[in-house]
C-alpha cells in the first residue's frame, strides 16, 4: 500500500486560509463589508488565473500576494463617508507612505515574516523592513485617544491596559462582564473598545458590545480571541479588527492603530 500523502486540492487550502485574508483586508479597509469585497473579488480574480500558486512560494504568500495586486491596481480605495471619522481617516491615511501600513498588518497581525511580506508586494525583504519601520513612525503617537477594555482575566486586563496606556491612551475602566461593561462606557465614553469573547459571569463580550453599539454608533472594536476564525466567516455582521490569543504586544499596538482611524464595527449576530 502506498504511504504517499493525498495531494490537498487548492480549494481546500484556499478556504482555510480565508478567514485570515478577511481579517486582514478588514482591518486594511476598516469595514467588514468592504474587506470582504475585496477577498471575495481575489477569489474570483483566482477562478480565472490561479499561476501565482505555481510560483516557488507558499500557498498563504500566494494568496495574499494575489489580494495586494488587486488592492494595489484599484488605488487602495475604502469606502468612507463624506464626513465623520471615517473620512478624516481616510484624509490622514492618504498621508501616509504607500504600502506601509500593508506592510505593518502583514507583519504583526498575519505574522509574514519579511522575505514573505516582499514576496507579496513584489519588493526586496530590506524595502519590507523600511516600509515596517516607515509604518511604525508615521503611525506613532498620531492619534491619542481612550480605550474601555472588557476582559475578565486580571493578568491579560493589566497587560492590556499597559499597553494602551504606553500607546498614549487613556484607559476609561476595565470590565470583566457585560453588566459593567455598559455601565463603564456610559460613565465615560471612550474611543476605542478591546474585548474578550467570554467573560467573568459566562457573559459575552460580544453581547456587551452590541448593547453599547445600539446606541454608540461609530465605535472601533478590537476582538481578542483563540477562535479568530469563528468571527471572519462572511456569513454575518463581523469586527474589522480581531486578534488571537495569545497575541503580542506588536499585534495589540497595530490593532488598536488601525482601530482609531476607523469607527466602523457592525453589530454582531451569533
Amino acid at each position: 500500500m502506498s504511504t504517499q500523502a493525498k495531494e490537498v486540492p487548492l480549494s481546500v487550502t484556499v478556504a482555510g486560509l480565508l478567514p485570515y485574508l478577511r481579517r486582514y483586508a478588514r482591518a486594511l479597509t476598516g469595514t467588514q463589508a468592504t474587506g470582504d469585497r475585496y477577498a471575495a473579488a481575489t477569489l474570483e480574480a483566482l477562478l480565472t488565473d490561479r499561476s501565482v500558486f505555481a510560483a516557488n512560494i507558499s500557498a498563504r504568500v500566494a494568496l495574499f500576494k494575489a489580494f495586494h495586486a488587486i488592492w494595489s491596481s484599484t488605488g487602495s480605495h475604502f469606502d468612507g463617508d463624506s464626513d465623520g471619522l471615517a473620512a478624516r481617516a481616510q484624509k490622514h491615511l492618504s498621508r501616509l507612505t504607500t504600502n506601509s501600513r500593508e506592510a505593518l498588518l502583514l507583519r504583526t497581525i498575519e505574522g509574514f515574516t519579511y522575505t514573505e511580506i516582499g514576496q507579496i508586494m513584489d519588493i526586496t525583504a530590506d524595502e519590507a523592513v523600511a516600509l515596517y519601520d516607515r509604518a511604525i513612525s508615521e503611525m506613532s503617537g498620531s492619534i491619542a485617544g481612550s480605550a474601555l477594555v472588557i476582559e475578565d482575566e486580571a493578568i491579560i486586563a493589566l497587560d492590556l491596559q499597559a499597553i494602551v496606556s504606553d500607546m498614549g491612551h487613556r484607559i476609561t475602566g476595565v470590565a470583566p462582564t457585560h453588566k459593567t461593561a455598559v455601565a463603564l462606557f456610559h460613565q465615560d465614553r471612550p474611543d476605542l473598545i478591546l474585548s474578550d469573547i467570554q467573560l467573568a459571569d459566562g457573559s459575552s463580550g460580544i453581547d456587551a458590545v452590541n448593547e453599547i453599539l445600539k446606541t454608540a454608533g461609530d465605535v472601533p472594536v478590537i476582538f481578542i480571541t483563540a477562535f479568530p476564525e469563528r468571527l471572519l466567516t462572511g456569513d454575518r455582521p463581523e469586527p474589522a479588527f480581531v486578534i488571537t490569543k495569545p497575541y503580542t504586544e506588536e499585534q495589540v499596538r497595530s490593532a488598536v492603530s488601525q482601530a482609531m482611524f476607523f469607527a466602523s464595527t457592525e453589530t454582531l449576530k451569533v
